[in-house]
């Protein structure tokens, strides 16, 4: 196992460095000069030298790439344009943990429905529960998740003018359960559930039937095993392993996931801040988004590899 993860740590490695480059010399080649835009009709020759040598401008682009790689290296996500000299990780603090949150429970609620429904629909193949339950989950999956989210907020604004009082947008404190609370968190994380549900039910559907017409599970049933063990034991075991796959790059989009979730419903996540940060040219904070996207897909895709080798111990010699 040890020289299996180390091999996997390795090739992650370069896969982020690599990142890290084509972020860079996107910002880089990116036409416009975002600290002259930022200046405005303020526009000053000497100042504008100035922040171009405090930000490093005035430098060859392979020492630009160097010192980026060096304050990465220092968990350091560099300096904002707007506003200026802040540095990027004070931007994003404050939003990383709300859109943790809202991704990590919403993923659980997805996971949740999605897995018990396609074994349910899987084991009831070709019956009217099977033709429902799948009928609604295309639909879903169809469906955009902004969409679904518009459709959500309206049925809320519903409920709140009928006098229930019901939050509609907002996220109250960040790792916080109490009633007041919950109120601002249980639609935007019923909604991300919903939004991603169907993919994870279709696809354990699919895999549960391929697996269910192996031999391996025929020859456990006429062997008298419990029906139960035969499902859950044999078929879902391996059944599992592309689910693990999907929910790998699942867990790496956590921070995020979210993003038209946490516009329809005004939650102060990095949603506002990226889309802010795209429109006004701040290339710092796009490339701290975009790294942190590469290192939870990266991550994720270690858990996947460590449950590859726990599902299906032969996976760990290749």
């Amino acid at each position: 196992m040890t020289r299996f993860l180390v091999k996997r740590l390795i090739g992650l490695f370069f896969i982020l460095l690599g990142v890290t480059f084509i972020t860079f010399i996107l910002g880089y080649f990116a036409p416009g000069d975002p600290i002259k835009e930022s200046m405005g009709d303020h526009f000053n020759p000497v100042l504008w030298q100035q922040l171009r040598h405090s930000y490093g401008f005035d430098l060859p682009w392979y020492q630009q790439y160097l010192a980026f790689l060096v304050r990465l290296s220092h968990f350091d996500l560099g300096t904002s344009f707007h506003p200026q000299q802040r540095a990027v990780w004070d931007i994003l603090k404050d939003g990383v943990p709300i859109s943790v949150e809202l991704s990590l429970w919403g993923t659980i609620v997805m996971l949740m429905m999605g897995i018990p429904l396609g074994i349910i629909t899987a084991l009831k193949a070709n019956t009217w529960i099977d033709t429902l339950s799948m009928g609604a989950s295309l639909i879903l999956y169809a469906l955009p998740s902004f969409i679904l989210a518009v459709f959500v907020q309206v049925l809320v604004l519903w409920i709140d003018k009928s006098g229930v009082g019901w939050p509609v947008s907002g996220w109250g404190t960040p790792w916080s359960y109490d009633w007041s609370n919950i109120q601002y968190k249980i639609v935007p994380i019923l909604t991300y559930g919903l939004a991603g549900y169907a993919y994870y039910a279709r696809l354990t559907r699919t895999t549960m039937l391929d697996v269910l017409r192996q031999d391996y599970v025929r020859t456990a049933r006429a062997k008298g095993l419990h029906e139960n063990i035969v499902i859950y034991r044999h078929a879902l075991r391996n059944a599992v392993i592309p689910l693990i796959t999907a929910i790998g790059l699942l867990l790496g989009l956590l921070v995020t996931g979210s993003f038209f979730i946490e516009n329809i419903f005004s939650i102060p996540g990095i949603a506002n801040i990226t889309v802010a940060a795209v429109s006004q040219r701040n290339y710092p904070v796009i490339q701290a988004t975009t790294i942190m996207v590469a290192i939870g897909v990266v991550v994720g895709n270690l858990f996947s590899d460590v449950l590859y080798g726990i599902v299906d111990p032969r996976i760990k010699s290749e």
